[in-house]
């Protein structure tokens, strides 16, 4: 099955090249391009594409705000949105992954970053090195939104201690075979653990299961995970 990817980005030159390294591949096409916001949102309702490529900061309609109302289509719910920012400047990131984002990736991307990129969102993986959840945990979401938090309070009531402890340590930034090790368990038992507290809690993906632990108080930045 062929993957579906639509660009948007207000510079064309970056997106003539994305578009020749992603149709490069047998398995991907570009079947869209957007200058901004709004045509972002527009041909993904008409197109429908398994992944948006989302640049930030475009005229008019933002791609923080396309991708807030891309992720709250519910005809959309199958479709992906991958942020191309710059880690150290762009603000937005946690707003973005809030929105139901899957994941960021540095504009100055290589070749091979970007393709593994966009097939790992694809799949329903999230997108978030430890080194990029550190730095989002350290400079966005130290200061969750008390409301916000109130409100998690009983869906977290819904997991189980290995859920609650599974989920805290995604939110670390680890992998399932770093948790794994860990805990002592498979890699397989982690998957399904992080799976039914995406379930549980409402989780687009395991980017939003990361932003969940934090504004629901289940994990503080500085503070070891919660059993």
């Amino acid at each position: 099955m062929t993957l579906r990817v639509l660009l948007a980005d207000d510079q064309a030159l970056l997106r003539a090249t994305f578009r020749m390294l992603i149709d490069s591949y047998d398995d991907m096409e570009v079947v869209g391009e957007a200058a901004d916001g709004k045509e972002a949102i527009e041909l993904a309702r008409t197109l429908r594409p398994d992944l948006v490529v989302m640049d930030i900061r475009m005229p008019g309609t933002d791609g923080l705000a396309a991708t807030a109302a891309i992720c709250a289509d519910p005809a959309l719910a199958g479709t992906r949105v991958l942020i191309l920012t710059t880690f150290e400047t762009d603000v937005y990131v946690a707003q973005a992954l809030r929105a139901g984002a899957s994941g960021f990736l540095g504009k100055d991307v290589g070749a091979d970053a970007l393709i593994e990129g966009i097939r790992t969102v694809a799949s329903g993986e999230a997108l978030l090195s430890p080194a990029a959840t550190r730095m989002l945990v350290t400079r966005f979401l130290a200061m969750p939104d008390p409301d916000v938090g109130r409100a998690l309070l009983d869906q977290l009531a819904s997991l189980t201690t290995r859920e609650r402890e599974v989920t805290a340590l995604v939110a670390e930034g680890k992998s399932n075979t770093e948790i794994a090790d860990e805990l002592f368990v498979s890699p397989l038992t982690v998957r399904t653990h992080v799976q039914r507290a995406m379930n549980k809690l409402n989780a687009r993906d395991r980017a939003q299961l990361v932003v969940i632990a934090y504004e629901s108080g289940l994990v503080r930045p500085g503070s070891p995970p919660t059993g």
